[in-house]
């Protein structure tokens, strides 16, 4: 059979220009509650984290009932999978994140700033990459080879870092775009509060923490390279693929705070979003193929959906076996970077 080339209604999407407009809307309106609860720096505590976590944990699972109420049983079980695919992979972002925020040495109560600032940044820059991945998508269906094979290439990555035990902490001084800041502009030596640009000596110069955000907000392109096609696996329409993002993206900020202390004990979530990725890449080439081939199987959503908790429901198990047979040290462990 002949390969096709879809064209641009062949990438069918729920996203009517009303549904865009009120997601976008909300999306704002919940990012400048986050920007002025933020606005005083505080130490974040554990009930005030528990408590955004929920409510953001909530927003996606009431999103999924009007999806499912609007649109069918269908779209809702696309959506859920790709918040699962896109929940697992920012969990590892928020270990790099620890890093980050401990190598720039963020005072606590500033740490959500950093976050928020940085979240904010990449659901800018998960738009575009949803974006040129809907582009890509249009011009055939090689396009599935092409991310299938972009998964299975990064799953093969972390896969072998995670194993090879000499997993490298973040290297601030080797990161392109800090050397670049701090060759264009002065930086201050220490925090000035809130603050990302302040005037001294008679000129603008940057805080550090204008250097973490920055830090933060380039680290997120590395993962975005995968994740966006990881969802793009679960679903071809670009708004799911963006909700997914953005729902997963917001609640990161409190959920920082609440897994701060569980993050170094999860030591098999490398394995596990290794296998995640290489499953969802082998599902991407199977579409691939059975768009070409009719005879080729494909792996249904619902399936996928299973797949996906089975794994991580069996790494965090083995995580806490491993804990208990040999305890995690008290300083957190290096962890293998995607890069």
């Amino acid at each position: 059979m002949p390969q096709t080339t879809p064209s641009a209604a062949d990438l069918e999407t729920i996203g009517t220009p009303g549904l865009w407009a009120i997601t976008l809307a909300a999306l704002a309106l919940l990012l400048t509650v986050d920007f002025f609860l933020t606005r005083r720096p505080h130490h974040v505590r554990m009930r005030e984290a528990v408590g955004w976590s929920v409510f953001y944990l909530a927003l996606p699972l009431i999103f999924g009932l009007y999806v499912w109420w609007s649109h069918g049983s269908g779209v809702a079980v696309e959506f859920y999978t790709g918040y699962m695919v896109e929940k697992s992979l920012s969990v590892d972002n928020l270990f790099v994140f620890m890093l980050l925020l401990s190598s720039f040495a963020v005072p606590d109560a500033l740490a959500q700033r950093v976050l928020l600032l940085g979240i904010i940044g990449a659901l800018a820059l998960r738009a575009v990459f949803i974006a040129l991945g809907a582009a890509v998508l249009q011009q055939g269906t090689w396009a599935f080879l092409l991310f299938g094979a972009i998964l299975i290439a990064a799953a093969g990555k972390i896969v072998k870092d995670a194993m090879s035990g000499h997993a490298q902490q973040v290297d601030i001084s080797s990161m392109r775009t800090v050397r670049l800041l701090r060759r264009l502009m002065p930086v201050t030596d220490d925090y000035r509060g809130s603050h990302l640009v302040v005037r001294e000596g008679g000129r603008r110069a940057l805080t550090p923490l204008a250097l973490a955000v920055v830090a933060v907000f380039a680290t997120d392109i590395v993962f975005a390279v995968d994740s966006v096609p990881a969802v793009y696996g679960v679903t071809q329409d670009p708004f799911l693929v963006f909700a997914t993002n953005a729902f997963a993206l917001l609640g990161l900020r409190a959920l920082y705070f609440v897994l701060m202390d569980v993050l170094t004990k999860l030591r098999h979530l490398n394995h596990g979003l290794g296998a995640i990725l290489a499953f969802i890449g082998i599902k991407l080439i199977l579409h691939w193929a059975h768009e070409v081939w009719a005879w080729v199987p494909e792996i249904p959503t619902v399936l996928s959906l299973g797949v996906i908790v089975a794994i991580l429901a069996l790494v965090t198990v083995t995580s806490v076996i491993a804990n208990r047979r040999d305890p995690v040290p008290a300083e957190p462990p290096s962890r293998p970077v995607r890069s």
